[in-house]
């Protein structure tokens, strides 16, 4: 049996998805939608705070296409927390105006593919910083879940782990060409979601993403053992820009 590779985790992260009932939003009174509004933006200020004493991170963003309308990426020390963050909103007058389209469970991983043995990295600063990221104010954000094929002789699972480390190794190197236009964070969804991890992209440009993701595809770790699903592509939404956004 192939070894498997430990892994150091952090901040449990939701992404939440959801799609505004514009036809409703229009119909309600002008003190309805204002007061929504106010109790959004409270909502996200509140968060705010949680995340100015170092004990999780958000941001929200306005996504483009059908496939949703807006997105909140949250991350928290334990699922209670994001659960009741996810319960809090949906008692919200704005929530009542949307739908769920989707949503994703993980937890921020880092994988030990590169460390030496008999030492102990997870508690270097560095790494405590990316497994408990502030999530950063980027223009633009992607996300996509992925898994790690299973067929015949494309099987990620049966490579020895002396194999498997050698094409992240490669991979990675790929990323690094990208270094201070993209920021990426990778997080973990076995036994969480349908898929086996989430990758989540930020960049002040978009194109730098689609060069990225274009790039990796020919990277044999993509090329032989990658599955990717949806992708969703959006800007960022701030407290300041809620009224412009959702005024009518």
């Amino acid at each position: 049996m192939a070894e498997a590779v430990e892994t150091m985790d952090g901040w449990y992260c939701l992404h939440d998805f959801r799609v505004m009932d514009w036809t409703s939003w229009k119909l309600a009174s002008v003190d309805e939608r204002q007061a929504a509004i106010e109790e959004f933006q409270n909502w996200l200020s509140n968060m705010e705070q949680v995340e100015e004493a170092n004990k999780g991170s958000q941001l929200a963003y306005k996504i483009i296409g059908h496939k949703a309308d807006v997105m909140f990426m949250i991350m928290r020390p334990t699922m209670d927390e994001l659960q009741e963050i996810e319960t809090t909103f949906d008692k919200t007058k704005l929530a009542s105006y949307m739908t769920k389209s989707f949503s994703y469970l993980s937890v921020v991983e880092l994988s030990k593919y590169m460390s030496k043995p008999g030492v102990d990295i997870e508690q270097k600063p560095e790494v405590q910083a990316r497994l408990k990221p502030i999530l950063p104010r980027w223009d633009y954000m992607c996300f996509y879940p992925m898994d790690k094929r299973r067929m015949n002789e494309d099987n990620w699972y049966s490579l020895e782990k002396d194999a498997r480390s050698k094409l992240m190794y490669e991979h990675s190197k790929t990323g690094r060409k990208y270094a201070g236009q993209i920021k990426q964070i990778i997080t973990g969804s076995f036994g969480f979601d349908d898929w086996e991890w989430g990758v989540t992209l930020f960049a002040h440009d978009p194109l730098p993403i689609k060069k990225l993701v274009y790039e990796m595809r020919f990277d044999e770790v993509s090329a032989r053992y990658g599955e990717f699903g949806d992708f969703y592509f959006g800007n960022i939404l701030t407290i300041e820009a809620a009224s412009d956004y959702f005024h009518i």
